[in-house]
Order: structure tokens, then sequence, then C-alpha cells
């Protein structure tokens, strides 16, 4: 964890050592829809969480980005057999190429390795059967208007959540599947 850390680390400073005119910094706030794929997860719902943090960005041209940021987000499942829900919390390092097919129309797509900050299934602690790595796949959208950039994400989960051998009823393959809708501001470095 700590030398995935330090690999984002270097990236974002990395990115601002090629040009200063170029690099942008843009926090962010909104929400997510989340839940758990896989087999026999079939009465999970989606739950709402927050999304908060910056990303911080490189315009490699006029319409090429790249962009490394540092997200806490609320994730989990609701289940139709339980009042409770399953919270679980990541730090997540979205890395992402955007491109822009019009003006201030933007499509991405990258990588996201993931931190579990906490889990919890109502009142009692989850995260020892949580792996505490998880790596998911963003795709989306961002539209910005006047340095405002309204950004629609989807994060497909490649790694499974739950450690094996831990005896979860969701443990067969489970894997975060994230909707997420944030509003950012972009300022220039």
């Amino acid at each position: 964890m700590k030398k995935m850390m330090m690999i984002a680390a270097m990236m974002l400073m990395s990115i601002g050592a090629f040009a200063q005119s170029n690099v942008y910094i843009k926090p962010m706030v909104g929400g997510t829809l989340a839940t758990l794929t896989g087999k026999d997860l079939d009465d999970n719902k989606m739950k709402f969480g927050l999304a908060v943090g910056a990303e911080l960005g490189y315009a490699i041209s006029s319409n090429i980005d790249l962009t490394a940021g540092l997200l806490y987000s609320m994730q989990g499942t609701a289940s139709d057999d339980s009042d409770d829900n399953l919270n679980m919390d990541y730090l997540n390092i979205p890395i992402l190429f955007n491109y822009y097919v019009a003006p201030g129309l933007a499509i991405k797509a990258g990588v996201q390795p993931g931190f579990l900050l906490s889990s919890k299934w109502g009142d009692e602690d989850m995260k020892d059967y949580n792996e505490t790595f998880d790596l998911s796949i963003p795709l989306g959208l961002s539209y910005e208007f006047s340095d405002f950039v309204i950004d629609a994400r989807y994060n497909l989960g490649i790694t499974d959540v739950a450690k094996s051998g831990k005896g979860l009823h969701w443990e067969s393959k489970a894997k975060n599947s994230v909707i997420m809708l944030t509003l950012g501001y972009k300022i220039p470095l």
C-alpha cells in the first residue's frame, strides 16, 4: 500500500514538473451510487454515498489531458434482506486519460487503485473480511463551462472485495460497481 501511495505521489509531482502553465488542480464534490456485483448477489441494491477530493491535471495538448487524483468515496451495498447496509469507505487514486471530443466535452478512461478505510455492516466492523486494496477501471464523460466541471463516471471493479475463506455469503467474486457524479472547479497553477 505504501508503494502504491508513493507511486501516485511521484506521478502527481511529475505532472507538475512538465509545464506550470498547463497544470491545474480541480477540487470536486459529489455523490456515488454503489453496489457489489457478482454471483449470488441478486438481492443487492444501490446505496447513495459521498465523494470528495481533488485531481491534478496536465494539458498535454488542446484536446488531451492527464489527471491523477485523491478521492474519498463512500461505497458498499444495500440489501433487500436486511435494513442494514454494507458501508465501505475508500481512498481512491484515479489516473485518467481525458480526450476532448468537442469544446468542453471530454471522454475519459483510466485506472483507479483504491484503499479500504473502513467497512461496516450496521454496527459490525467488517474490515477483517475485506481486501484492503481495490482496483477499478473508471470510464466517463465530463463537461466544462466557465472552469466548472460536471463529471460522470462508472467505476468497474476488477478485484474481489472479500477475502477468500472468510465465509461471507457474497464472497464469491464480489466486485465494486460505482456510479459517481461530481462537480469540480479547475484552478490553474
